[in-house]
């Protein structure tokens, strides 16, 4: 996890990423308990002198192995973004950065909440830019 850097993009991916975990942990589930995980591959039978291909039919552990992988991945960089963001010093910007990331609200509805119902913009330009330009993050 330590070699992630944050970046605009990794929070603009956030949302994406939370959504597509589940999706890949049934897919690794049904690799496990289905026939998904079963591939197969061509040998050659020499038993009888002459080159025969024979179908073997076994779990595939490399495509689980790298599916896993990128879930532990996605998971890691989720688990960033969400540590980045309780780690906001200014209450404002966190609360923002919280509402919009991590709990999905619209511009509309983080406008409202802070105060400023009338301008859907403020929150984003003036808080959550302003912010991401102090730290180098746009």
């Amino acid at each position: 996890m330590s070699g992630i850097k944050m970046t605009k993009k990794l929070l603009d991916d956030y949302r994406k990423l939370k959504r597509e975990i589940p999706i890949l942990e049934l897919e690794l589930q049904a690799m496990r308990e289905g026939d998904n995980g079963l591939g197969n591959s061509t040998v050659f039978d020499y038993r009888t002198g002459q080159a025969r291909p024979q179908s073997v039919v076994g779990f595939d552990w490399p495509l689980y192995e790298r599916r896993k992988a990128i879930i532990d991945q996605k998971k890691d960089k989720t688990k960033m973004v969400e540590k980045w963001v309780q780690n906001i010093e200014d209450g404002q910007a966190r609360c923002v950065f919280r509402m919009f990331y991590i709990d999905g609200a619209s511009w509309v509805n983080i406008a409202s909440k802070i105060g400023y119902g009338g301008n859907a913009d403020y929150p984003r330009k003036y808080i959550r830019d302003k912010y991401l330009q102090e730290h180098g993050l746009i």
